[in-house]
């Protein structure tokens, strides 16, 4: 049986989209599930969309996921050069075995004559006039040195039929696919030539990309059936959109895997996020590892319809990965953003960071989650009413004294040890827990929402802190 052979071709047009990740991902799955391997090529023919250091990104990137290849520029392997500008004398070559064998020819148009071939619409449409020169004319402009390019020479009549894993089988009629450039007048190959040429030289078994190439790949079958090469396997993705109407797109400026890491969602959650995009397992189960990807990775569970993007759900995903992470690994991702709180290096970065592992989803909202314990001023005594909790502010004049006495006493000030001490003193004064606790939140932050509840916050703070933060809300109480 064939090796099982992928790859994943991007652009270095700048960051790793998240539609090129989910390609790479898919790739990657599809190959390790069988044994194979997965090849990494760059294909930066088109010198005008390339972005410095965006090479360098895809490396980046790839690594950082997970998503490791077999074979790459960076790694190197048996097929190479995998950088497509690197390989120019070899589609040079393919292309004037493919003039020979009837299934491209040499064109010599002007810019101005194909600009005036438009049609009733307004499109430009190649006439095929080149084709018809002979073998001396063509070797007598060349000799010139006049500018040419290289077309497809594409049937006029009869349709292109071939067989997609997840599409079924797709037709599309010749007469609707132009005579494209295979080499450019600079010998620099299209996409449309080069990608055929390396997909077939590195022995690529399966095709995966995207479903805006169903109705190209008839031009490129035109291609393997001209040099007489076995045709690859294909599979195309459904795209994934923003909404109903917008596809996610690198050009619309649409967030890609970098800034995903960036925000502080688990890299994990990520890859796993994106693995849901347009497949499902036949379990219900949505979180997996990567390993748990290529365990039950199947085509019959991609679907046709196009996949939308949701980030409420990829954030729902990461906070679960948080939560299942030791403290120390918390730790680590966590500091960077820690450090951007106003609570760093006034507090226990422990405690800190405990007192949210569980409350985020994603480690950039860990900031905002901790910010108010060091932004205590004076605040509206309204915050200490809670009809729910059965807390007034007349409550709060009453039991707020008792409260500090309470805590003032404690040898040991821990949240356990505070716990039971509050509650102890809510049953001592005949009074809700929920509204005690409520009430000493409120004197200890001043806020309505927070991170913890009122003893977490406590034991961080620190007794001397606690005690004088009651003092405070005490005497705001009293004004």
């Amino acid at each position: 049986m064939e090796k099982v052979r992928t790859r994943f071709a991007p652009s270095p047009t700048g960051y790793l989209h998240i539609g090129g990740l989910r390609t790479a991902l898919y790739g990657y799955l599809f190959a390790k599930q069988r044994g194979g391997d997965f090849i990494l090529r760059i294909e930066d023919t088109d010198t005008t969309r390339y972005v410095d250091g965006s090479v360098q990104i895809i490396y980046d990137t790839m690594r950082d996921s997970g998503i490791m290849y077999d074979e790459g520029p960076d790694i190197g392997g048996n097929y190479g050069p995998y950088i497509q500008s690197e390989r120019k004398a070899i589609y040079t070559e393919y292309a004037k075995k493919l003039v020979e064998c009837g299934g491209a020819y040499y064109c010599f148009c002007t810019p101005e004559r194909i600009a005036g071939l438009k049609d009733s619409e307004g499109n430009v449409r190649y006439d095929k006039h080149c084709l018809k020169l002979s073998k001396a004319e063509i070797e007598e402009k060349i000799a010139r040195g006049e500018p040419y390019v290289i077309r497809q020479n594409v049937p006029t009549e009869g349709s292109g039929t071939y067989h997609d894993l997840v599409y079924g089988d797709i037709s599309v009629d010749y007469k609707d696919i132009e005579d494209g450039i295979l080499i450019k007048s600079d010998g620099m190959p299209t996409y449309n030539f080069a990608n055929v040429i390396d997909d077939h030289l590195m022995g690529i078994t399966h095709v995966i990309r995207g479903t805006e190439y169903l109705s190209s790949t008839p031009k490129y079958n035109l291609m393997y059936d001209a040099f007489g090469w076995e045709r690859p396997v294909y599979i195309h993705l459904p795209p994934i959109m923003k909404d109903a109407q917008h596809k996610l797109s690198k050009r619309n400026g649409d967030a890609g895997y970098e800034d995903f890491v960036n925000k502080g969602y688990v890299k994990e959650a990520i890859v796993n996020y994106i693995a849901l995009l347009g497949w499902s397992p036949k379990t219900n189960q949505e979180k997996m590892s990567l390993a748990e990807l290529v365990e039950h990775f199947s085509l019959d569970g991609i679907n046709k319809s196009p996949a939308i993007f949701d980030e409420t759900k990829m954030k729902w995903l990461s906070g679960e990965y948080i939560k299942e992470l030791s403290f120390e690994e918390f730790k680590k991702l966590a500091l960077p953003f820690l450090k951007k709180s106003a609570a760093y290096g006034k507090f226990d970065e422990d405690k800190l960071l405990n007192l949210v592992k569980t409350r985020v989803q994603i480690l950039s909202e860990i900031p905002e989650k901790l910010d108010f314990i060091a932004d205590f001023k004076e605040f509206d005594i309204s915050l200490f009413v809670n009809e729910k909790q059965k807390a007034s502010i007349e409550l709060a004049k009453e039991i707020l004294p008792k409260i500090k006495e309470r805590l003032s006493n404690l040898s040991e000030f821990t949240n356990s040890v505070l716990f039971e001490s509050l509650v102890a003193l809510s049953n001592e004064l005949g009074v809700k827990k929920q509204a005690l606790l409520w009430i000493a939140r409120i004197a200890i932050t001043g806020k309505g929402a927070t991170a913890g509840g009122a003893t977490e916050i406590a034991e961080l703070l620190g007794k001397d802190e606690t005690l004088k933060r009651i003092d405070f809300s005490i005497g705001l109480l009293n004004k």
